[in-house]
């Protein structure tokens, strides 16, 4: 396995940097997509969020279940911390969500 990565210079370039600096171009891009949105996507986007964090909290229950199969402790863990952040997005996203679509409805007499 390759410790370092070697630039079109020569220059090492250690993987957490590599890595650290495509995180943060995925925090700026993210920010512009979002804040692109206009209102009458962001139900849809969010619903397509939930599915997505509904299928990543199936691979976070995963994670639990190993590291508890195998007595790693780290793995599971990360698992239960995994699984706490994707309950709280699926939860909030739905909550959003239903805003959102009350903001649409006719206000009743």
């Amino acid at each position: 396995m390759l410790s370092l990565l070697i630039l079109a210079g020569g220059t090492a370039v250690s993987p957490f940097v590599f890595q650290f600096a495509i995180f943060i171009l995925a925090i700026f891009v993210g920010y512009y997509v979002v804040w692109s949105v206009t209102p009458a996507l962001h139900t849809p986007l969010m619903a397509v969020t939930n599915a997505i964090s509904s299928v990543i909290i199936v691979g976070a229950l995963i994670a639990v279940a190993a590291g508890v199969s195998s007595g790693s402790k780290v793995s599971t863990w990360t698992g239960v911390v995994a699984v706490a952040l994707c309950a709280v997005n699926i939860f909030g996203g739905f909550l959003v969500t239903q805003r959102m679509l009350a903001m649409y409805k006719k206000k009743q007499k």
